[in-house]
């Protein structure tokens, strides 16, 4: 079926089925589950769906059917649904996203289309995150100005809700530390999702992409997400299961398809961005954390990130591969934008230039991530036992220890994925 024929297709249907404005899916399915239709058209859909969902081959005939369900939905409301970030019901919105876009999802590199609203068009959270900065600023708790990390964590603990859910991921994550046990990586993601979607990014962000002078603030940031359980393992799997194991996931796919979306590089751009939209793009690096995809810094002397997998014996799939891992390591709107956000200006040739050549560190961890639930739980405790206005007597975080690193990459390809969080 020629591109011609197609778009006939779609015009000639476009008015068939519930032309309304669009909605987020959840809405959109109500409506058109109400019209017999419609219903019929979505039922179809739903079984395409949950065919690819188990790698289940269709035949040809059944490739037609459904191409043709999604035309019949011509220029419904379902077609042109979308979800919102931190809506109530988000995983059965983004269920409903694919059902109705299931042909997108028929390659590695096809899912260009967020399914998520424009973040210009999402209401900005109001927060007090200048007024508790400038209380730290004030105060004992601005420490030394060579460790902006440590600054953005006492910022974090002033905060109800950032404290809070810094330190329940904290502590699922840092559960099994230093015993034979393995932490509950499931719970850990999780307890991280819920962090980087509920905090206001005015925390997250500044937490997530401090600018660092020396390795022990990039230890600081590097050990955020408490990397030993939702990052790294004994053994790097393959950037190919990896994928994989992401498509299966709707929330998944949904964060990777909008990493694509919004870190899209282009070289004719001058900020490296297709779209060009920094924040876009951080916003969707973060999204990807607390998903099988996380991303993470490689080393406490650099900015680089990348996924924790590999590309050996990927056979003649190597560079399918290998541009999944570029979409973290070689990926330049990715890299101008964590720049951007941490104010340093220089060119990409100047970066390279001045980067001091450092002994690979090994991703080995530390005591820092064990110390780091029960300094959460210390700024937990001492902030039920405080007066709101004292704010100066909130503890000090525990030193941090020297840690684990390899260089980082140039990025250059486009697809999803980076990010990591710090606690103090």
């Amino acid at each position: 079926m020629g591109p011609a024929l197609l778009l006939g297709l779609l015009l000639s249907r476009a008015g068939d089925l519930l032309a309304l404005p669009r909605s987020d899916c959840v809405v959109a399915e109500r409506l058109c589950l109400s019209d017999s239709t419609c219903n019929a058209t979505y039922r179809i859909l739903e079984n395409c769906a949950l065919a690819k969902t188990r790698l289940l081959p269709l035949d040809h005939d059944s490739r037609v059917r459904c191409l043709n369900a999604e035309l019949d939905l011509g220029n419904s409301s379902l077609l042109h649904c979308k979800c919102h970030r931190r809506m109530k019901r988000q995983e059965h919105c983004l269920r409903v996203f694919w059902t109705v876009h299931s042909s997108m999802t028929d390659g590695y590199f096809h899912l260009e289309t967020s399914p998520y609203e424009n973040p210009a068009n999402e209401e900005h959270w109001k927060t007090d995150y200048n007024k508790l900065a400038a209380l730290v600023s004030g105060s004992q708790l601005a420490g030394d100005a060579t460790n902006p990390c440590l600054k953005e964590s006492h910022v974090c603990n002033l905060s109800k809700k950032c404290v809070r859910l810094r330190t329940d991921y904290a502590s699922i994550c840092t559960r099994a530390a230093g015993s034979e046990d393995v932490c509950d990586r499931r719970k850990c993601l999780r307890g991280l999702r819920n962090f980087f979607e509920k905090v206001p990014e005015d925390f997250t962000k500044r937490i997530l992409f401090c600018p660092c002078q020396d390795e022990f603030c990039g230890e600081r940031r590097r050990k955020t997400i408490v990397p030993d359980c939702s990052f790294q393992s004994n053994t790097k799997p393959s950037c190919l299961w990896l994928l994989d194991l992401c498509l299966e996931d709707p929330f998944c796919k949904s964060r990777l398809a909008d990493f694509q979306q919004n870190c899209q590089p282009a070289d004719t751009s001058p900020d490296g961005c297709s779209l060009h939209n920094h924040a876009a793009c951080l916003q969707a690096y973060m999204g990807m954390i607390g998903t099988p995809m996380t991303p993470n810094y490689v080393s406490n002397s650099s900015v680089e990130v990348s996924l924790w997998c590999t590309c050996e014996s990927s056979g003649n799939q190597k560079e399918k591969c290998d541009q999944i891992l570029g979409m973290f390591e070689s990926n330049k709107c990715l890299e101008n934008a964590i720049w951007s956000q941490m104010h340093l200006k220089q060119t990409a040739l100047e970066r390279q230039e001045d980067l001091p050549h450092s002994s690979s560190l090994s991703f080995q961890g530390d005591s820092a991530s064990t110390s780091l639930a029960s300094e959460m739980s210390q700024v937990a405790e001492g902030k039920m036992q405080q007066d709101s206005s004292e704010h100066s007597s909130m503890p000090l975080a525990s030193s941090e220890h020297s840690g684990a690193a390899t260089s980082w990459p140039s990025l250059a390809l486009f697809l999803p994925l980076l990010l990591n969080i710090n606690l103090a």
